[in-house]
């Protein structure tokens, strides 16, 4: 099953893939965007897909089998890209994309801790086969110091009660080691006032965001990535990114408008595309995503 890729038709407008071009699909999941731009690049076009998630790229795989042009997925983190693409390509790449969200197996039936609605056992690690010793948000829950906690979930979470979902962690993990989704949900509830957990934003979707964003170092991954995507992308290029929180776009938005300014680049989305509400309606998790796409000119 191909997952339904956000923001779709304005990706193939203003990525405007084309026959025999070269194409870099940063986060192939399972395979939707990658499908569509492939059928646009034709028998003669390459693309090159990248993913840390091996099930995902699996299904991909499979996705993307009667598809003409010639693909390379590749089981790797997309700040690995200028190791990975062959020389040959670089500097000649006509698009890339980086979908910086989550499918909803992902979400939902990884088993890898990532959503609040289901047990789970808390790692909330992207890569599937992730190395011992590596950090998860079980590990940071339960051994970093309060006032490091209160700091990741104030900054990547943009949580309001930050710190006083920090000193219950604390409090909690005293008694048990908090090793799950809904252990984790339960710290949380008690931390934060009655009315917080009335709101149509569940009242842990912002931790359980700052524990993602700091056991995978997204942030700082996004901030690699983006001069090693612009250093392979040909004249005329353009790179295309789906953002999903404020976070994210402020990195992008960033980058984007330095381009700009040394005139190596040019906007072609003016402002941040978003979807519609059709969209929105059929999948409710595109309702944050955000594209923006700038083309090289120098």
């Amino acid at each position: 099953m191909i997952h339904q890729p956000v923001l779709l038709q304005e990706v193939l407008t203003n990525l405007d893939p084309k026959p025999g071009e070269i194409f870099i699909d940063g986060t192939v999941n399972r395979g939707g965007h990658t499908l569509a731009i492939a059928e646009r690049l034709g028998a003669a076009g390459q693309l090159f897909g990248l993913d840390v998630d091996k099930n995902a790229l699996d299904e991909a795989r499979a996705n993307l089998a009667q598809v003409a042009c010639t693909i390379t997925l590749l089981e790797t983190n997309f700040s690995e890209l200028t190791r990975v693409i062959p020389e040959a390509v670089q500097g000649k790449v006509n698009g890339i994309l980086l979908d910086l969200g989550f499918s909803s197996e992902q979400m939902d039936d990884s088993g890898r801790g990532f959503s609040f609605k289901r047990d789970e056992p808390l790692f909330m690690t992207l890569a599937s086969n992730s190395v011992e010793g590596a950090l998860t948000a079980a590990t940071i829950v339960n051994s970093w110091p309060e006032s490091e906690l209160a700091h990741l979930i104030g900054k990547y979470g943009e949580e309001r009660f930050a710190r006083s979902i920090a000193k219950a962690l604390v409090l909690a993990r005293h008694r048990a080691r908090i090793m799950t989704t809904f252990q984790l949900v339960a710290v949380i509830k008690e931390a934060v006032p009655v009315w917080y957990t009335k709101r149509r934003l569940h009242f842990a979707t912002k931790t359980f965001q700052a524990l993602r964003i700091t056991t995978n170092d997204e942030l700082t991954i996004l901030a690699q990535t983006l001069p090693q995507a612009w250093s392979v992308l040909t004249l005329g290029g353009r790179l295309g990114i789906i953002s999903f929180h404020s976070l994210e776009a402020r990195i992008v938005k960033t980058f984007f408008q330095s381009l700009e300014r040394s005139e190596e680049g040019s906007l072609v989305t003016k402002h941040a595309l978003k979807p519609t509400y059709a969209e929105v309606k059929g999948n409710p998790r595109a309702r944050s995503a955000q594209l923006r796409v700038i083309k090289k000119i120098l």
